[in-house]
């Protein structure tokens, strides 16, 4: 009984967490009900009353209820085994959810965000335009938010500067919107040697983790990215994903257009049945090796800049980016 209330508590937080103004008890009921959750809106309410009790949630007048910064942090920690996963899911729906058309050069695409306080941004965008300049990059696009203004469902905090950069789901978008299938497999750590790929040291699958494997690398100092911008040897973040055999020409096809729009493409590509840096394919499929988005971010953690990064984090519009080199003209 105990596991199922927080369970229906739970749920109440991820749909206050997902929603952008407050919600009522009755749109929550009617959540519940879409959701397969057959639950009265005196249930509902009765839930809330001990959600706000706790401090998870907050009333505002005539309105409904928003979680609170205790709640997320409570959503963030709680029942994380249901959590594995997690990450697949969303990718899959920023997938489906972002509408970028080549044809037109409009529409959202797939970033990360990444807080920099605003006293180290000089040096910082001196960093990261050496970082872009390097090659390794998602692309050459990059969002600038100032504090205040919102971004993937977020408000950059008074005192930093929110960078965003291209998400490589953003490929896996584009890849989608073709009608082929696309399969996110792992993230995971790239050996460069003398700036050419050759193998993966260490990688997470998508489908068995609660968070990014390219912010845990980052954050635990497992890449040595600052070593590849100045020598060409070290690592890299980078991710890999599978579509099938037959979509060959259409999806070296989609690679060089996204290069072209600033968005990046493949890395490498490799054949069915063979090895790609040593990672197997699988008959049928194609494998594609894509570098991650965050990797700019790893040449400041690396330097000594405090960075909070948050990856996959939501969509913006193509034509709020802009090219990196424009970091040196606003700090």
């Amino acid at each position: 009984m105990r596991e199922r209330i927080e369970k229906k508590r739970l749920a109440i937080l991820r749909i206050l967490s997902e929603s952008d103004h407050p919600v009522s008890s009755a749109k929550l009921t009617e959540a519940f009900s879409r959701m397969g959750i057959d639950m009265s809106e005196r249930t509902v309410r009765l839930h809330l009353i001990e959600l706000d009790r706790q401090g998870l949630t907050a009333y505002v007048k005539k309105h409904g209820r928003v979680i609170t910064e205790k709640g997320s942090d409570e959503l963030e920690k709680s029942r994380v085994f249901e959590k594995v996963g997690f990450i697949t899911a969303k990718i899959d729906l920023l997938t489906y959810k972002m509408n970028y058309d080549p044809d037109r050069k409009a529409g959202t695409v797939v970033v990360n965000i990444s807080l920099i306080e605003e006293r180290f941004m000089k040096e910082a965008s001196s960093m990261l335009v050496t970082a872009f300049e390097s090659g390794f990059s998602m692309g050459r696009l990059i969002g600038i938010y100032l504090s205040g203004e919102s971004v993937g469902g977020e408000t950059i905090p008074s005192g930093y500067v929110g960078i965003g950069t291209v998400c490589s789901v953003t490929l896996h978008g584009v890849i989608g919107r073709n009608g082929i299938p696309v399969r996110a497999i792992f993230g995971g750590i790239l050996e460069i040697e003398n700036r050419d790929p050759l193998r993966f040291t260490q990688i997470v699958r998508y489908d068995g983790t609660s968070i990014d494997p390219l912010e845990i690398f980052i954050k635990s100092g497992m890449i040595r990215y600052r070593e590849v911008v100045h020598s060409g040897s070290g690592s890299i973040g980078a991710n890999f994903l599978e579509v099938p055999a037959d979509s060959l020409k259409r999806v070296v096809e989609i690679g060089k257009i996204m290069e072209r729009d600033g968005l990046g493409g493949f890395l490498r590509l490799g054949w069915p049945g063979h090895s790609l840096l040593q990672i197997p394919i699988d008959w049928g499929r194609l494998g594609g090796v894509i570098v991650g988005g965050l990797n700019p971010v790893a040449y400041l953690e690396e330097s000594g800049i405090s960075v909070i990064s948050k990856a996959i984090s939501g969509l913006v519009e193509y034509s709020s980016l802009v090219e990196f080199h424009e970091l040196k003209r606003m700090f």
